[in-house]
């Protein structure tokens, strides 16, 4: 059978990966369940504390996916979590394209609902996003969202864990805000769900930086083709570029939906035949749905095997749907660290017009912008630096800045033979005058 975590949970295959780990689907031999399970190999300190955050965060809702329990074996950890079987919002949109209205509004209030949970709690999730939307494998009734995945979410007034110049999140879902250094908080959130709002009425990832261009630059544009206008006029709010211009809270934003609800048309009738499909796919041999077979041989698979292949693999890339605006790869990949700046200085995307594939970077070049990886990535100097205090610079680097630099690998060139012999001399010179200065006495 699989290995056994901790003496209580029977790890059965890997079904994915999060920004942390591999994700498992695991049997629960005390509550006799499956679960997900998300294992960390223990590695550097920032990972730890990332993994001690989520795991802490207990929030009760059924439109949030929060950690349940969690255990520790030699060197690894993981937590465990319902398992959710339909995929995310990225499956959703790969398999039908754009939704209905009236279907993306039921998706929408579903994820309002479980995110002022979340901020009652006084938390900022910081990654919303379609990947981390997961949905329960509803068929062609009424669907079920579970917003997950908390490994970057954090209190509000709790330290970072990055330097203040550092924005952490997915590129393509930041707030204006944040790329200018501003503390995390609810707002920031809000304007990522109006870029999901817009992902699933459109059926492709809108281009976020076009977006706040043309608002600053013209205002509130018309509704897109497709869009009835009284959603239009909710989620147009959701990205204003200026943070007081928006929603102040997730529950004002659902009641405007609701009002725009009475206005829409019926959804077409093939709105119906939206199905959340299960994509977890069979359980492996010797497991069944009431837990491990007795009697089945076979020593399961090694995390550590699979978490060293998923690696290697890379995140897959959910299919392209169509739509009329330009779109960037959607897998969820590992957390990167990245110096934006290069993104700043490319030229503006046009909103009509599909970019170009980016090429593979090589190890140290900076992310693509359409980059969907968790990370945290280094802020460019905004046109409009946000006013930080003054730190005191540490002496011992002041010092070292106020040396003159040595070439080359910067150690210092050991003096030339005719200093040294000057030195012996001088040296000699004054041992001399010091015994002489002695016997004088």
């Amino acid at each position: 059978m699989g290995e056994v975590f901790a003496g209580r949970y029977e790890l059965v295959d890997p079904i994915g990966r999060g920004g942390m780990g591999a994700v498992w689907r695991a049997w629960d031999q005390r509550r006799r369940r499956y679960v997900a399970a998300k294992v960390l190999q223990q590695g550097d300190a920032h990972t730890l504390l990332r993994f001690v955050r989520e795991q802490a965060l207990r929030i009760d809702h059924p439109n949030v996916l929060a950690p349940a329990s969690w255990a520790a074996d030699d060197d690894k950890v993981l937590f465990t979590m319902d398992l959710v079987g339909g995929g995310s919002l990225a499956h959703l949109i790969g398999d039908y394209g754009p939704l209905p209205p009236r279907f993306v509004c039921t998706l929408l209030d579903q994820l309002l609902a479980g995110l002022a949970a979340v901020h009652a709690e006084g938390v900022v999730h910081r990654d919303i996003k379609p990947a981390n939307i997961l949905l329960e494998a509803t068929g062609t009734g009424r669907p079920h969202l579970r917003l997950s995945d908390f490994g970057i979410s954090m209190r509000k007034g709790e330290p970072r864990l990055t330097e203040t110049d550092y924005v952490v999140g997915t590129p393509g879902y930041f707030a204006p805000e944040q790329l200018l250094g501003a503390e995390p908080d609810f707002p920031a959130d809000l304007f990522a769900v109006g870029l999901v709002a817009l992902y699933l009425l459109q059926g492709a990832r809108p281009d976020s930086r076009a977006l706040v261009e043309h608002f600053r630059a013209h205002g509130t544009p018309g509704a897109p083709e497709g869009v009835p206008a009284p959603l239009w006029d909710v989620v147009a709010n959701l990205l204003q570029p200026d943070p007081q211009s928006r929603f102040k809270t997730a529950t004002g934003v659902r009641r405007a939906l609701a009002e725009a609800v009475e206005l829409l048309p019926a959804d077409p009738p093939e709105a119906a035949d939206v199905e959340v499909f299960d994509q977890l796919g069979p359980l492996p041999p010797g497991f069944g749905p009431q837990g491990p077979k007795s009697g089945a041989a076979g020593g399961g698979p090694d995390p550590r095997k699979a978490a060293g292949a998923a690696a290697a693999a890379g995140p897959a890339a959910a299919p392209s749907p169509p739509g009329g605006v330009p779109t960037a790869g959607a897998g969820a990949g590992e957390p990167t660290r990245t110096d934006p700046r290069a993104a700043a200085a490319a030229p503006a995307w046009t909103p009509a017009a599909q970019p170009a594939p980016a090429p593979a970077p090589a190890a140290a070049a900076p992310a693509h912008p359409g980059s969907s990886a968790t990370g945290s990535f280094h802020l460019a100097p905004p046109a409009h630096p946000v006013p930080q205090p003054a730190r005191p610079e540490p002496a011992s680097a002041a010092a070292a800045t106020a040396l003159p630099g040595p070439a080359g690998r910067g150690r210092v060139a050991p003096p030339s033979k005719a200093a040294a012999a000057a030195l012996l001399a001088a040296a000699l010179l004054c041992f001399a005058v010091g015994v002489w200065a002695l016997t004088q006495t």
